[in-house]
């Protein structure tokens, strides 16, 4: 089964069952509403524990979660620097607006430039505020660094791994 993670246990907050998360995923309002089925990933254990979101709010820089039937302290201590996961199936298309994809959709892409020749393989997504910019290592190891915009990428196909970008003067 494939995981992805949507957020990681920092701590406990009160004594009633409230825990702390540090949020991992751009869809909080659907991963964290209440009826969301997540799996707890607890250290060192390759087993999740499946809980489902009781409530949800925003504190600070966090995102305050309960679970059903876990509402005392003593029953959530153990879930501690645990992970949040869910599953591709629970990943659901119409989250994502047009020319929007999944970061492991990018991620392993080959790209190539208009005329068709291979630049090299997507290899990190680094979120920079205004777009994202992908890491592109090229065969030799170098690597280039691509704005994920309009003016650049002119054509995903995430079936294929395969995306097609116009190469500006400068861009590599």
């Amino acid at each position: 089964m494939e995981w992805f993670n949507v957020g990681r246990i920092v701590n406990t907050h009160g004594i009633r069952g409230e825990v702390r998360v540090l949020s991992s995923t751009d869809f909080e309002e659907v991963r964290f509403a209440p009826g969301s089925k997540l799996a707890v990933f607890k250290k060192d254990e390759k087993r999740p524990i499946w809980v489902t979101v009781a409530s949800a709010r925003r504190h600070k820089n966090f995102i305050l979660l309960t679970f059903e039937g876990l509402n005392n302290i003593n029953l959530v201590e153990p879930f501690k620097e645990g992970l949040l996961k869910v599953t591709m199936d629970q990943l659901e298309e119409d989250e994502l607006a047009e020319n929007e994809y999944y970061h492991f959709e990018i991620m392993d892409c080959e790209v190539y430039s208009e005329e068709g020749e291979l630049i090299g393989v997507v290899t990190d997504i680094l979120q920079t505020g205004a777009n994202d910019v992908w890491e592109i290592k090229a065969k030799g190891g170098k690597k280039h660094y691509i704005p994920y915009i309009e003016d650049v990428v002119k054509e995903i196909d995430v079936e294929e791994k395969k995306i097609i970008i116009h190469v500006m003067e400068g861009l590599l």
